[in-house]
């Protein structure tokens, strides 16, 4: 993923010089040939394609794959099989039914190359009934190829860090306690329809307390009319940061009397998987979208997001504001937008965590803003200590009106037999004899 912009090759470039072309590309033309001998289009523009022409078909993406991709496709199987390690991982360290992960995300960690062949099925399909010039073909098919990677490249090591971390924090004592429905859900499709943002997983530790995780949590809410969107309209343009953390039991952080209407999160934390991050810059034009209706009621938003992109760009507030209402666009740099996070959110702790090391002045931009820098990570778990610490610390049983404590069949059957035997019917009430009955001895011992 390093080389991505070294190693990416610009098939528009290379199919324009036609004087120069090579005989790879010769040979994707003579592909595209065979193809069009053996298929038939209708007047409507409906290509029938016989089934010995699939095999053609994948011949023409793996074409594009290959010359877009190189050697990164294999740098892609490599992380995409330390993801599936770790799930399993967590999987069995929990006793998880399964792990549910996002639906595009799922498709590429089942195969990478088959996902990038669906992400060009429309692309070969429009090629082969003549919908498409083959230079037009060749530019947007290496555009989806080289999006659909470098989106799922950034999933596999969101995803491997995060279950790296609460791998870790059920080594230090911590248990499942939500969902209870013992699937540990990575995705956020579906979950909002309530009206509400759930966490992916809530961790317990019976001496320490609760942590709720919310990974890519702020996403629109389900709405029906035009005062349903003007209450959640915030949320289509909400900042959204890799992962937000609440020390307690926190089902819901939706606050729409706060701006934005997010509950303050105890830690923020953001992942960094490219070499060069530092270097790239974020667009906020879709930030400033604007309503169907309800502009005034937004306004409350913008005005804070106004505040903080003027204290990071070293503008006056006017002036981003001027900028915004023009329709210009408005770009920062990746270290820049993780500070507006943090400005906006206003988190107890503000986490980068970047897999190869961050230059010094950026670490020392970054510092002065009040975000910890955890890097050069790479696939090392053990990296990862710092910020279970910080976790650590916000555990808390706020929220918790009763503390679930996981034990095992046999010792539950001899707890209820033990009830029965003294005709207590709660096992609850058997818990407080118990302790009572431990402690009258422990007294009696002259124990404090």
């Amino acid at each position: 993923m390093d080389q991505l912009n070294e190693n990416l090759i610009t098939f528009g470039t290379i199919v324009g010089r036609c004087s120069t072309m090579s005989s790879s590309v010769y040979e994707l033309e003579n592909l595209l040939n065979e193809i069009r001998t053996r298929v038939v289009v209708d007047k409507d523009g409906v290509p029938k394609i016989p089934r010995d022409v699939d095999p053609l078909l994948d011949k023409v993406k793996d074409y594009v794959i290959d010359t877009t991709l190189g050697n990164l496709l294999e740098e892609a199987y490599e992380w995409v099989e330390k993801v599936r390690n770790v799930l399993e991982e967590l999987r069995r360290f929990f006793n998880l039914y399964g792990v549910t992960l996002p639906k595009e995300f799922n498709s590429f960690v089942e195969d990478p190359r088959a996902h990038l062949r669906k992400k060009l099925f429309n692309y070969v399909y429009d090629l082969v009934r003549n919908k498409i010039a083959l230079e037009d073909f060749v530019r947007k098919a290496t555009a989806a190829v080289r999006t659909s990677l470098r989106t799922n490249m950034r999933s596999a090591y969101q995803i491997w860090c995060l279950s790296n971390i609460v791998l870790e924090l059920g080594r230090r004592g911590y248990g499942v306690v939500y969902p209870e429905h013992r699937y540990l859900n990575l995705d956020r499709s579906g979950k909002q329809k309530l009206g509400i943002i759930p966490p992916n997983v809530v961790l317990l530790n019976v001496e320490k307390g609760f942590i709720s995780f919310f990974h890519e949590a702020p996403r629109p809410l389900t709405w029906e009319d035009t005062k349903d969107l003007e209450k959640i309209w915030s949320l289509y343009t909400a900042l959204r940061p890799d992962v937000l953390v609440y020390g307690g039991r926190v089902l819901n952080i939706v606050d729409l009397s706060l701006s934005p209407p997010i509950k303050r999160p105890d830690v923020l934390i953001e992942f960094k998987e490219l070499e060069d991050w530092f270097t790239r810059v974020r667009d906020l034009r879709g930030y400033f979208r604007k309503p169907l209706t309800a502009e005034e009621w937004r306004s409350k938003w913008l005005e804070g997001l106004f505040d903080g992109l003027a204290d990071i760009l070293g503008v006056q507030r006017t002036e981003v504001r001027q900028r915004v209402e023009s329709g210009a666009s408005l770009r920062i740099k990746e270290y820049q937008l993780i500070q507006l996070y943090r400005s906006t959110y206003r988190p107890r702790y503000a986490i980068l965590v970047s897999r190869k090391p961050v230059p010094s002045d950026v670490r020392k931009d970054l510092e002065a803003n009040g975000i910890i820098v955890v890097d050069g990570v790479e696939f090392d778990s053990s990296k990862l200590q710092p910020v279970v610490d910080i976790l650590e610390s916000i555990a808390r049983f706020e929220h918790g009106e009763a503390v679930p404590v996981f034990l095992d069949p046999e010792t539950i059957e001899l707890a209820k037999s033990l009830a029965r035997r003294l005709g207590i019917e709660k096992l609850e009430d058997l818990v407080k004899y118990a302790l009572e009955h431990l402690r009258n001895v422990v007294e009696s011992r002259g124990g404090s």
